[in-house]
């Protein structure tokens, strides 16, 4: 499998711009040599905006309808306005002189954590809203990974007690070059294995429970495993899969 040139990366973008950005004729007719116009053009920039909850908030076993807004509006939706807010700034940053990289760096680092907190945002929400039930293709891999689904979520419940209390994410993850499926213990929406894409994705920010909890976060594991939408966890395992064998050939 070859991968994307540039040229065809910028095609590509220049059609998902809907008129924005740099037009899909001059990306087709770019002169051989010519210095290639960025990958993600400016009009681009600062444009995020949520996904919709996949699901009715009241419906949720044990996650209230306020929980649930209030995580929606207040920590995903902010962590889009505060990116929104980074991104356009960044190409002003540098090419400003008197900026040191010092800086420039605290300002990257702040771009890193809003857009994981986003990504991760959007995949919580997007894998509530089932019966909890483990189901599907991925069970087969859960048993060769951690011996059955019992144990896995065993382990996965841990992973997430760990993080009671503080900060962070308990992930069900799979490597796209190696196929290997781990849970993962994850700090400050950046920490990650190389190459690894969450399937199965708990918020263990307090903001994720305290409303129905306080600091309970156990009874908030359990309502979590309650409401797991196992269709659309397979459908992530199944397409991370396909991602597996086009990379490993």
């Amino acid at each position: 499998m070859n991968p994307l040139s540039r040229r065809d990366l910028l095609s590509a973008a220049a059609v998902l711009s809907l008129g924005g950005g740099v037009s899909a004729a001059a990306a087709a007719t770019e002169p051989p040599g010519a210095d290639p116009a960025p990958i993600l053009p400016k009009a681009f920039l600062g444009k995020h905006t949520p996904q919709q909850l996949p699901f009715d908030p009241t419906k949720l076993d044990g996650l209230s309808e306020k929980l649930i807004r209030s995580h929606w509006e207040n920590n995903y939706q902010g962590a889009i306005n505060a990116l929104n807010v980074i991104e356009p700034k960044l190409p002003g940053l540098i090419a400003e002189k008197d900026w040191p990289p010092y800086l420039f760096g605290d300002v990257k680092r702040e771009e890193l954590l809003r857009t994981g907190s986003m990504i991760m945002h959007a995949l919580y929400f997007g894998n509530l809203g089932g019966d909890g039930k483990v189901s599907g293709d991925i069970v087969d891999s859960l048993g060769i990974w951690f011996g059955s689904a019992a144990a896995w979520e065993a382990e996965f419940r841990k992973v997430a007690l760990g993080l009671g209390g503080g900060s962070g994410w308990a992930t069900l993850s799979i490597n796209l070059y190696t196929g290997d499926m781990h849970n993962r213990w994850s700090w400050d929406h950046h920490t990650a294995v190389a190459g690894e894409t969450p399937l199965l994705v708990c918020d263990m920010y307090e903001h994720a429970y305290a409303i129905d909890y306080g600091a309970a976060a156990p009874k908030y594991v359990d309502a979590f495993m309650r409401n797991v939408n196992w269709v659309e966890v397979n459908r992530r395992f199944v397409a991370a899969r396909k991602a597996n064998s086009a990379l490993t050939g």
